[in-house]
């Protein structure tokens, strides 16, 4: 499969039940399809081990860790001491999720405004990319990240971006990136579609979010990394280039963003 273009799965979740059991295959499926890397993100500190032990044990996965905004007032709140001492580990690439979710858990905002702002701590005092979940609260987003950048320079991905044009413009301004998912490709997303086309190709990542989101001819199964490659000929077509040429660049563009994925040498 070497002639297959190689992309990153800059986001799944591969410590879900969903994968169970199968985790060998899910990887071999992914490098197949020119996945060659993924980022798995845990949502709650408490299973980090958990998260940690899928890095370990698969050299194509590396892992962040954080507080997702759902879960925000369910569980400890997050210390910056605490993500900075987990981001010591040669895998822990990137700090988060975190972000602000107001369409199911608005009773949650003042909690979840707290935890952002700690995981922007944590991205601004380890230098790793925050990665963030943003819906149905665009304007608190905005301001919190850029009152948080006048503070302190830090970078972040938008992660399975599917907001408003203004929120997409806020976070480039920033010089932040878009990740693209799944979303990206139902037939009925052609104003996202639009969205992303108007942003620089330079900052522009792809994921599953698996084992959610997937893309058509998955729409309704189990999203998986292997179908990073779906999204990916659909973002090709939104930029107007052809498959290696917008893999090649999404590659360049997480190398940029995620340096401590991209410098990593596995212990001889």
């Amino acid at each position: 499969m070497s002639d297959t273009p190689q992309i990153t799965d800059s986001h799944c979740h591969l410590d879900f039940p969903d994968f169970e059991g199968q985790l060998d295959q899910i990887v071999a499926s992914a490098a197949d399809a020119g996945v060659t890397r993924m980022v798995t993100i845990c949502t709650r500190l408490r299973n980090e081990p958990t998260v940690r032990a899928i890095a370990e044990a698969h050299a194509p996965v590396f892992y962040a860790a954080g507080t997702h905004p759902m879960s925000a007032a369910d569980e400890p709140m997050a210390t910056v001491d605490e993500l900075v001492a987990l981001s010591q580990h040669p895998k822990f690439v990137g700090i988060g999720e975190s972000g602000l979710d107001y369409h199911y858990t608005a009773d949650s905002a003042a909690v979840q405004k707290q935890s952002l702002r700690i995981h922007i701590e944590a991205a601004q005092r380890t230098g790793l990319p925050l990665i963030i979940h943003a819906r149905a609260a665009d304007d608190d987003m905005a301001r919190i990240l850029a009152e948080e950048h006048r503070n302190a320079p830090y970078s972040c991905v938008m992660h399975c971006f599917s907001s408003s044009a203004e929120l997409a413009k806020a976070a480039l301004d920033l010089g932040f990136y878009l990740s693209m998912s799944g979303i990206a490709a139902f037939p009925k997303s052609q104003e996202l579609r639009d969205i992303f086309a108007a942003a620089p190709v330079e900052r522009i990542l792809v994921e599953t979010d698996a084992p959610y989101l997937a893309p058509p001819p998955y729409r309704g199964k189990r999203n998986e990394p292997a179908y990073t490659a779906h999204t990916a000929r659909k973002g090709a077509e939104v930029f107007g280039m052809d498959y290696a040429g917008f893999a090649a660049q999404t590659q360049a563009n997480f190398d940029r963003l995620f340096t401590k994925a991209a410098t990593y040498k596995a212990a001889a």
